[in-house]
């Protein structure tokens, strides 16, 4: 187990890949919502493209402060220096390939949810399908959300303690510059978890 695993908020953003099913579930009962209403790969691809854009387009350019939840967010000040290295290990460690991968395995789930929307007609909740088809492009960007992010968490945490140890930190005032810092500054949200020490 490497030193930086006792972060918290490595464990909690990872785990948020286990929401993929509920808003794969929102995708599903949009799809299902009335009649189509333009041609299937139209629709695919509109709402492909309102899932993937932004978020691919945040963790290739301005990542995800990991150092939030929900609706508040730790001062950059703050931060630990070891945090700050963690977010530089973000940084070096982002890939747009990987990036890229990720989002193509999500698309092909998104057609096979649009192919199998009939099942879900009598209980969707939703209207009309114009309607619908927002609901699931919302839906499918909580997809990308809950997987980019964990996925990104998943390649800083295969590293080892020397590959954090040998970064600078980030600057305090870059921390906001450089990441997407969502939510309200608070000093604390989680305590550090008291990992102990292998004698």
């Amino acid at each position: 187990m490497q030193s930086f695993w006792s972060d918290p908020y490595l464990w909690i953003h990872l785990a948020g890949i286990a929401a993929l099913p509920l808003s794969l579930l929102i995708c599903l009962l949009g799809f299902a919502a009335g009649d189509p209403i333009l041609p299937p790969w139209l629709e695919i691809g509109l709402v492909a493209i309102a899932g993937i854009a932004p978020i691919a387009w945040m963790q290739s350019q301005k990542p995800f402060c990991i150092f939030s939840l929900l609706f508040v967010a730790l001062r950059p000040e703050r931060l630990s220096e070891l945090q700050r290295k963690l977010l530089a290990l973000f940084l070096v460690r982002r890939s747009p390939i990987g990036i890229g991968l990720v989002a193509l395995v999500l698309v092909l789930i998104l057609r096979w949810i649009y192919a199998i929307a009939p099942i879900a007609e009598a209980i969707t909740p939703i209207s009309s399908h114009g309607l619908g088809l927002i609901v699931a492009a919302i839906g499918f960007l909580a997809s990308n959300l809950f997987v980019q992010v964990p996925f990104s968490v998943f390649l800083v945490m295969a590293s080892s303690d020397a590959d954090v140890m040998q970064l600078e930190p980030i600057p305090v005032d870059q921390v906001a510059k450089r990441f997407l810092v969502f939510g309200i500054p608070v000093n604390q949200i989680v305590p550090p978890l008291d990992v102990p020490k292998s004698t």
